[in-house]
């Protein structure tokens, strides 16, 4: 069967980490199967949605490369979730409840005071007729609630926690519908995996409880229930649920130069039994993804872990791919010499600074003064003036090692450490080294 998903962000705030990573695991799911991968923005909370959010979702996804084969809001599909309670509402699947908020709060606890689980007693099943319609001349409005077949398990086979089992008894019946007319999410979202023809769910572990209910929802509208995997939750590297992961987005990762390579390489490993390494090739992560390497345990998000990817995936980029980024007048050559040394794409600029100029040499002493000036008087330039200049020095002077070549690195660039000096060389021009150790020469 060729896999369909979906992505079903709500569009009420920005996308965090662990959101992306569920997006990326649907998006390669759908490819690695030759599949569909759809997003679905979860907006029936009117109140809280916001336009901006939709944009923002829509840009993250394009940004790390997720992109999606259709979108659908449910805010358009409200006559569709109208037409299923309805069916619902005739086979006797859903029936009104009168109690408010204060009233079910009031119930849980009674029941954890008992040592029971805080289940729904069930209570607007025994009203009568004469007593709903009481209720509602009072102007009490119902939230309507799905009733689950207590007499039928609840059973599936999950694509990464194996064999899952629930009593329908112990499970609350759902409120699908609230007391003015608005859905909650349950009842859409079986409503539209069915009819966008959804053949795979992956989502977090919390959702386990909500997959067992919403199997009773896809048999009720006479649907089979897709196939089901529910991933650990991501925790921070420190072993805790961290507040920093619930606003670490793809802002805060471009802010700080992260490559949407790195985080797309490392959200697609942790968690699993595949090491995590600095893979730039989508379809290589593709093509390794499978459920049966995800664990049980929790997914250890490192930012540090994602730094250091970030410099391994950066020292494998191409001069085509950055280009755009680059300084202006910064070529290939340039790209190749200090690549090696970029943690970010954005910090060639400092290093192209060094290639361009003015320097700032240190202050050298009288010793130094000489042999750097020696050096100006004893550079020749041909295909590879580094090694001609630095092979004449240890030979006039004795100098070799350190004493030999940091002087000259840092006549030449202000700085005691950076690129190969072989490369940095010849992009820096003749006349400019010339000058650059005659300055420093009597600096």
């Amino acid at each position: 069967m060729v896999a369909t998903t979906r992505f079903a962000p709500s569009p009420t705030g920005r996308l965090h980490v662990g959101n992306l990573r569920t997006a990326l695991h649907n998006w390669t799911l759908a490819r690695k199967a030759g599949g569909r991968f759809l997003l679905r923005i979860d907006d029936t909370d009117a109140a809280r949605s916001e336009e901006r959010f939709v944009d923002a979702i829509r840009a993250d996804l394009a940004w790390l490369g997720l992109d999606p084969d259709g979108e659908e809001r449910q805010s358009a599909r409200l006559a569709h979730y109208e037409a299923a309670f309805e069916t619902l509402k005739a086979a006797g699947r859903v029936y009104p409840a009168y109690e408010t908020a204060q009233e079910l709060d009031l119930k849980r606890k009674v029941a954890l005071g008992r040592g029971l689980p805080p289940i729904y007693d069930r209570a607007a099943l025994e009203l009568t007729d004469a007593e709903r319609a009481a209720k509602e001349a009072e102007g009490v409005a119902p939230h309507w609630r799905f009733k689950l077949d207590h007499d039928a398990p609840i059973e599936w086979l999950d694509g990464i926690r194996g064999a899952q089992h629930f009593e329908a008894a112990q499970l609350s019946d759902p409120v699908v519908r609230r007391a003015d007319g608005s859905w909650l999410y349950m009842m859409p979202s079986a409503v539209d995996d069915i009819e966008m023809g959804v053949t795979d769910v992956l989502r977090g572990e919390d959702h386990v409880s909500n997959t067992a209910v919403q199997i009773q929802m896809f048999t009720a509208l006479g649907a089979q229930p897709p196939r089901f995997a529910h991933e650990a939750l991501l925790v921070g590297s420190e072993g805790k649920l961290s507040k920093r992961l619930g606003s670490l987005g793809c802002d805060a990762f471009r802010e700080t130069g992260i490559e949407p390579e790195a985080i797309v390489a490392l959200l697609s490993r942790i968690g699993t039994s595949q090491p995590v390494e600095p893979i730039a090739d989508r379809a290589a992560l593709v093509d390794s993804f499978d459920l049966a390497h995800f664990g049980r345990a929790p997914a250890r998000f490192d930012e540090a872990e994602l730094a250091r990817l970030n410099t391994a995936i950066v020292h494998q980029f191409p001069y085509d791919h950055v280009a755009p980024r680059l300084p202006e007048g910064m070529g290939a050559e340039a790209w190749e010499a200090i690549r090696p040394n970029l943690e970010r794409v954005e910090d060639a600029s400092d290093w192209w600074s060094v290639i361009t100029g003015p320097i700032d040499a240190p202050e050298f002493d009288a010793e130094t003064r000489a042999f750097v000036g020696e050096a100006a008087q004893l550079l020749s330039w041909g295909a590879d003036p580094w090694g001609s200049l630095t092979g004449a020095l240890k030979e006039a002077t004795g100098r070799k090692g350190k004493a030999l070549f940091l002087p000259l690195r840092q006549a030449l660039t202000g700085r005691d450490h950076g690129p190969d000096m072989h490369t940095l060389l010849p992009l820096i021009g003749e006349g400019e080294v010339r000058a650059r150790l005659a300055r420093a020469a009597t600096a």
